[in-house]
């Protein structure tokens, strides 16, 4: 029989405990060559692409994708050559081990967390006369096992907790705060406990929430396990306030829920390139503004006389494009040590989607009339409204525009979207007052433009010579139709 390998959980970075498999890009039965992504995964600050280290076949998936997080060394997945039987690659999953000193405990869910941070105390120690005694918690709830063994052995209530793991799981560190009290503001901070009280059967959030309130546990008689006092039992002796009293408002918080939406297969490839693109690139940001006048009184006349609705936005992004045609430096993609250019430009738009933002090309718009722009874009955004947008549409890009203005944003910073070597950030178009010829005031439109641009391949002089073609066509829009 051929080596049976093991596909396990990665670490990466030394505070990474746990990963999700976010989707598979490779199926059972599928052969993969060195270098092809195996499947996306997810941590607490980054989703990666997994690429391929050999050649093999995937032999049997272990944990699907969307599942809850897996501790790292976790079996994500089994590959071979394709050669051994079903019997072997069954028999090598139920006996799988991680390494010694991995973090997994087993090689799929419920044979262990595998969480590594040290259990923390309860600020409030247990009396000595006092044992803890472990009660079993009949739950439902999404729990994970260090939090629900924790839970049980401080007999505490977990109802009141709200998970703040993936899809409302609760975590170690959430019971661990409930324990300390800090989950409800008003008991952050220690508290000193009666010696009285210490001697009492009672759980230490119920301790300290006595103390706070003033309430004595020596006649209070527990309903947890063995008669412990719970934090139930010492909250339904807490006065309410009467409603209406000077100083005490009538509302009550109730819980604060979040739904969770998970990323789809796009937002998360956006992600993931911005992410890198500003940890990774060398970002330095140009700024100008320009009259605006002259292109808004343009732009009505072309609208009525060639029968279309372009935007604002529309020219720019043609104004734009024929900018990066004279100034190729900047119309530029940067793959590893090399720097694509280009002789048209295909200009990302920045678009809000029902699932975030994206950004689909307009081809070649150097070459587009502006009504032609117009429908174009009018297109794209359709798909992404519609849900029809493709990763095709969303490729090849060499530059990108962003428009916030229509938020009335006066200016704004945009991170680049790699491979390409800049971003334009578009501001509102804003009344403002400037110097006449005469030495005179008068106030004009004007709008704000930030390129964001990468300092490896493109120098400051480039960008600035880009800005300054932009807006003598911005001020001077006859020029668009040359």
């Amino acid at each position: 029989m051929s080596r049976i390998r093991a596909f396990t959980m990665p670490k990466w970075g030394i505070e990474m405990t746990e990963g999700t498999i976010a989707e598979w890009m490779v199926s059972e039965g599928d052969s993969f060559k060195r270098g092809d992504t195996l499947c996306l995964i997810e941590t607490a600050k980054i989703t990666n692409e997994v690429e391929a280290e050999y050649d093999a076949t995937v032999r049997k998936i272990v944990i699907g994708g969307g599942s809850e997080a897996e501790p790292v060394g976790a079996l994500l997945a089994v590959f071979d050559d394709g050669s051994n039987p079903d019997d072997a690659i069954e028999a090598f999953v139920a006996g799988f081990k991680p390494a010694e000193g991995g973090v997994a405990q087993g090689a799929s869910k419920g044979k262990g967390e595998g969480e590594s941070t040290p259990r923390a105390e309860p600020e409030v120690a247990e009396a000595a006369s006092a044992p803890k005694q472990r009660i079993k918690i009949d739950t439902n709830r999404p729990i994970s096992p260090e939090a629900l063994r924790l839970a049980e052995e401080e007999a505490l209530d977990i109802s009141d907790i709200v998970g703040s793991g993936r899809e409302g799981r609760i975590t170690h560190q959430d019971v661990v705060k409930a324990l300390r009290g800090t989950a409800s503001p008003s008991l952050k901070g220690p508290v000193a406990v009666e010696p009285d009280d210490l001697a009492v059967f009672a759980s230490p959030l119920a301790r300290r929430i006595a103390k706070i309130n003033g309430i004595s546990l020596s006649g209070v008689t527990g309903t947890g396990a063995r008669g412990r006092i719970s934090k139930a039992d010492v909250l339904a002796l807490v006065p309410k306030p009467a409603s209406g009293s000077i100083g005490t408002p009538d509302f009550v918080a109730g819980e604060n829920r979040p739904e969770i939406v998970p990323f789809d297969r796009i937002r998360k490839v956006v992600a993931q390139r911005l992410t890198q693109a500003k940890q990774e690139l060398p970002h330095f940001y140009l700024r100008m503004s320009a009259s605006a006048d002259a292109l808004l009184e343009m732009r009505k006349s072309a609208n009525l006389v060639l029968g279309c609705k372009a935007s604002v936005n529309d020219w720019i992004v043609k104004a734009s494009a024929m900018a990066l045609v004279r100034h190729p430096d900047v119309n530029v993609q940067v793959h590893g040590q090399e720097i694509h250019r280009f002789p048209h430009a295909d200009v990302s738009i920045a678009v809000a989607g029902p699932k975030g933002l994206v950004t689909p090309v307009v081809r070649q718009a150097n070459l587009m009339r502006i009504d032609q722009l117009a429908a174009e874009t009018r297109r794209l955004i359709d798909k992404v409204q519609g849900k029809g947008l493709s990763m095709e549409d969303m490729e090849g890009g060499t530059f990108s525009v962003s428009n916030l203005g229509m938020f009335g944003i006066e200016n704004f910073d945009a991170i680049i979207n790699p491979p390409q070597g800049a971003i334009l950030a578009v501001g509102a178009a804003s009344r403002q007052p400037v110097e006449t010829a005469t030495g005179g005031i008068a106030f004009e439109n004007r709008i704000s433009f930030t390129l964001s641009v990468d300092h490896r391949a493109i120098d400051g002089a480039a960008g600035a010579q880009f800005l300054a073609t932009l807006k003598d066509l911005i001020e001077k829009p006859e020029g668009i139709f040359a």
